[in-house]
């Protein structure tokens, strides 16, 4: 950007509205000392101190930016009935000036919108739109963009049409930002928001809002700016209700958990499902064929049958003494027992109170002479007989229990499946039972059916007593990225934690690559919430991806997902992807060489080595024989400049340089290996380079 005329001016500006968010600290850190309350103090006053102090820290967490930047951009709106027209400051948070007057507008506010959505054929009543270029507190450029007849007179205004920005605004602006290396973790967009992006960020919130987005066109910040802006705009009653981010895999959280709390919003929880329930260890992952059978929808009625499996009448009859007497209680009379418990009870622990007192009432009622259910209880409570028959007639289970018996039962699995699944599909479910429930190591296919049985089996006793909530949380609004990835039971798993209906879904069909791949989202669609009709988004236009490395991808994406059409590149430059056949030397030592290649030119940025999962251990050695500081992907994340990633971990990672290690073993190994592929060929920034031994696949060998 060249020097502008009026960048002293707007500096001072912002050195104004810093020295009014220093203020501003200042008296949210004074307030402090307001709230102590004595050793005297009352109960209530205890209370109000807390609520005080919660709502201090939020304001004083809301005023923390880091090394970003406070204001990025200005409008001013075309004159009106003879006034100047009013001029806005748009930053990252809302700043007033000691007379409470706005200093600078909080990106989410309504007035903030032209500066996002205005184009040359709908000005948005904008007579100008500038935007600022800083490094921290220091404005670096200006970049200006006119509109109505301030464009005409002036020469500015839209872009020809087929130019590669055209709809783009604050292009210089934008392309700095992409230009920057990248550091391991993925930072916010608020200042270069483009129109197509801010119709979704302030979409309406109720309903499913599907977003379908290809390689680089930033659903996944989108969909966490949505997140920031529903907040805003809804802080009652999505701040108690709650909002959730739902992510692949923990490299991807780790990737974007400082978008939310950049933008001011930390309270927003982050988890892969796993996190969504409780007291299991979740690990590894499951073969092909059986991921896809516990994905199937099919499974919740195999659940809810084994559940209903351990609720049954007696074997015989149970009979214990008493006195003189025997008191009794027939097969028939338990039938009858457990028949009434399932009408009465909405969850199975639930209903083992009622089986119990059952049970004690038909033993005291089989006495000869007038017999108090509660003596029998008192009496015969830790009886083994007693134990043995409600353990047999209604056990009180954890998920965990419930499954490990379940898998590791071929006759529970039979009786459970029978009429559901195939003979096939029961035996891929069996795996050996450990010694104890607490050994067993779940896999993410698991987690959908433990939640599946938490859903049936209500909390246990145990689970009571130490504070474990009776319901299964659920949330205002829940944020899916990769959802274009997610199994029935697993799409089923996130619809039971909707509070109301309320999501924002983002993938792209073309990048489905797991074990159950969607053919188009209304696949998804049918197995969420339907309390009102579902919007659809599309993202088109691709702002990572340079124009050369998207062109070798959708030669991929046309045989991948035919249907489909690629983003538009902004980044038309770009150095072409390299090809490096592997000649008369290890596969490992030429990866090292296109990596070193890599660093060279990337200088600052970081660079993946992408691989199929056979060839993590051979890359590894590789980079460790020759010296090069690196990490792995499922240990470390992306906090080495070098990082070795599995294809299937890589999917919504952005990296300045990568080098995709056998193509063709990519197609022979992952389930959708086209699809596979087109993602590791669409995660650089800058640089793209292919090592191969064997043939490359015919779709990238033209």
């Amino acid at each position: 950007m060249t020097i502008h005329p009026d960048l002293e001016a707007e500096q001072a500006y912002i050195d104004h509205a810093y020295q009014c968010l220093d203020e501003a600290r200042a008296r949210a850190n004074s307030l402090q000392t307001m709230v102590e309350v004595g050793r005297g103090g009352t109960e209530q006053a205890r209370f109000e101190r807390d609520v005080i102090w919660d709502t201090i820290l939020h304001r004083l967490s809301s005023l923390q930016l880091g090394d970003a930047s406070l204001c990025f951009g200005r409008i001013d709106r075309e004159p009106e009935d003879g006034d100047r027209g009013a001029s806005y400051y748009i930053g990252r948070i809302a700043v007033s000036d000691h007379n409470q007057e706005p200093v600078v507008v909080d990106w989410r506010a309504p007035v903030a919108e032209p500066f996002y959505r205005a184009t040359g054929r709908q000005a948005m009543g904008l007579a100008r739109r500038r935007h600022f270029a800083t490094r921290g507190r220091r404005l670096l450029g200006i970049e200006d963009e006119l509109f109505g007849d301030r464009a005409v007179a002036l020469g500015g205004g839209a872009l020809a049409d087929g130019h590669p920005a055209e709809g783009i605004s604050g292009y210089g602006a934008l392309i700095s930002a992409l230009e920057t290396a990248r550091s391991g973790r993925l930072g916010d967009i608020v200042a270069t928001i483009q129109g197509e992006q801010d119709e979704i960020i302030r979409a309406p919130l109720p309903g499913v809002l599907v977003v379908q987005g290809g390689p680089g066109t930033g659903k996944t910040v989108v969909a966490l700016h949505r997140a920031a802006y529903l907040l805003y705009t809804h802080r009652f009653p999505l701040e108690d209700q709650g909002v959730l981010v739902v992510g692949p895999n923990r490299l991807f959280l780790s990737y974007i958990e400082q978008v939310l709390p950049s933008l001011g919003e930390a309270g927003v929880e982050l988890a892969v499902l796993g996190d969504l329930v409780d007291e299991v260890r979740v690990r590894g992952a499951e073969r092909g064929e059986v991921a896809r059978v516990k994905g199937d929808e099919r499974m919740a009625r195999v659940v809810a049958k084994a559940v209903r499996d351990r609720k049954r009448g007696l074997r015989r009859d149970l009979r214990l003494g008493f006195g003189l007497q025997t008191l009794t209680v027939s097969v028939e009379r338990s039938e009858r027992i457990v028949a009434d418990a399932r009408r009465r009870s909405r969850t199975h622990n639930a209903g083992r109170r009622f089986v119990e007192q059952s049970l004690h009432q038909a033993l005291a009622e089989s006495s000869r002479t007038p017999l108090d259910a509660a003596t029998v209880r008192d009496r015969f409570r830790r009886a083994p007989e007693v134990r043995e028959a409600l353990e047999w007639m209604w056990p009180v289970l954890t998920p965990a229990e419930l499954l490990h018996d379940l898998f590791g039962s071929p006759a529970l699995l039979r009786l459970a499946a029978r009429g559901t699944l195939s003979t096939d599909e029961v035996a891929a479910l069996h795996r050996p039972r450990a010694e104890a429930v607490e050994q067993v190591v779940w896999t993410p296919d698991d987690v959908p059916l433990l939640d599946e049985a938490r859903a049936l089996l209500g909390p246990t006793l145990r689970g009571r007593r130490r504070g474990e909530p009776d319901e299964i949380r659920t949330y205002g609004h829940i944020v899916v990225d990769e959802a274009q990835d997610l199994s029935p039971m697993q799409l089923r798993m996130i619809s039971r934690r909707s509070l109301n209906g309320s999501m924002t879904v983002v993938g792209d069909i073309a990048q489905s690559t797991g074990a159950w791949p969607h053919a188009d989202w209304d696949e998804v669609l049918s197995r969420l919430p339907d309390r009102r009709p579902a919007r659809r988004a599309e993202l088109t236009v691709g702002y990572r991806i340079p124009a050369p490395n998207m062109a070798l991808a959708t030669r991929v994406l046309a045989e991948a997902a035919p249907e489909l059409r690629p983003p538009r590149s902004v980044r038309q430059d770009g150095r072409p992807p390299r090809i490096a056949r592997v000649d008369g030397q290890e596969l490992e030592a030429t990866v090292v060489e296109a990596v070193l290649a890599e660093l060279a030119e990337v200088g600052a940025g970081n660079v993946a080595v992408i691989c199929p999962a056979s060839l993590v251990d051979a890359a590894d050695r590789g980079l460790s024989t020759a010296g090069i500081d690196h990490g792995l992907a499922s240990s470390s994340g992306l906090d080495h400049q070098v990082t070795v990633v599995p294809v299937r971990m890589v999917k919504g990672l952005e990296l300045d340089a990568t080098v995709v290690v056998e193509p063709a073993r990519i197609l022979a190994e992952e389930p959708q290996g086209l699809r596979s592929l087109y993602v590791a060929l669409t995660r650089a920034t800058r640089l793209l380079t292919l090592v191969h031994r064997g043939d490359l696949p015919a779709v990238l060998a033209e």
